[in-house]
């Protein structure tokens, strides 16, 4: 994972048009944000993706100061408190996709339909309660679902994947997207069953030893799903 800044910029505003390629948000909806040096980098707001640039990119502190004439997006107050409860985690991308979107509208949480759900780090992927967009209070419920997770569904608003990389948490939201879809077209049949907290517990070791495990220069790559 580069540390580079200007890379850093780059990767974030490729990952904010890949969003809209993959079908997982729309417009300005989203954004993204990956820890740097004292702080964060994070996308702007209300500026099209196709006309985005590194520089619009907005550095942050952790006390919420900026420097520039570009604002930060709305929802900067939970992408801080995120990086900072988990430092565990190092890129934060919130999404407003189709069908994860609808179950926040239910809010629901997503059950372990699939092994794959695994990938966030947990039996479920827990539903926010809502609170206003860009509030503190809808950061201090997003940082509790994430508990021991990696993702999560904020009420009647949309997703949240985070990962160690921006890569990883963008690929992370889509496989949300998938289990919430999979999920909606379970439910006019009924609850669907689920698999064990010890299943889950299994798949979670196994993860451990899937994909790549290691590059060249003996960083390790652990792929989720």
């Amino acid at each position: 994972m580069t540390t580079n800044e200007l890379d850093l910029r780059r990767e974030l505003v490729e990952a904010c048009r890949s969003m809209n390629r993959l079908r997982i948000n729309n417009g300005t909806a989203g954004n993204i944000s990956v820890r740097h040096g004292d702080g964060f980098l994070i996308s702007p707001t209300g500026i099209p993706y196709d006309q985005l640039t590194p520089e619009h990119v907005v550095a942050m502190n952790w006390d919420a100061t900026f420097a520039g004439d570009v604002l930060p997006s709305s929802e900067w107050r939970f992408h801080r408190d995120i990086l900072q409860a988990r430092p565990d985690l190092h890129a934060v991308v919130h999404t407003h996709s189709v069908h994860a979107t609808a179950l926040s509208v239910l809010e629901r949480d997503i059950p372990a339909i699939h092994y794959v759900i695994a990938a966030a780090g947990g039996d479920s992927i827990r539903c926010a309660p809502y609170e206003i967009f860009g509030s503190q209070e809808l950061a201090d419920q997003v940082v509790k679902a994430l508990e021991g997770r990696r993702a999560c569904l904020m009420a009647h608003h949309g997703v949240i994947a985070a990962h160690v990389s921006i890569a990883r948490a963008l690929a992370l939201a889509v496989t949300v997207e998938e289990l919430a879809h999979q999920y909606l077209l379970c439910l006019p049949l009924g609850d669907p069953p689920v698999l064990s907290e010890s299943q889950i517990a299994d798949v979670l070791v196994k993860f451990r030893s899937y994909g790549q495990q290691g590059t060249p220069t003996g960083e390790g790559l652990r792929q989720a799903s």
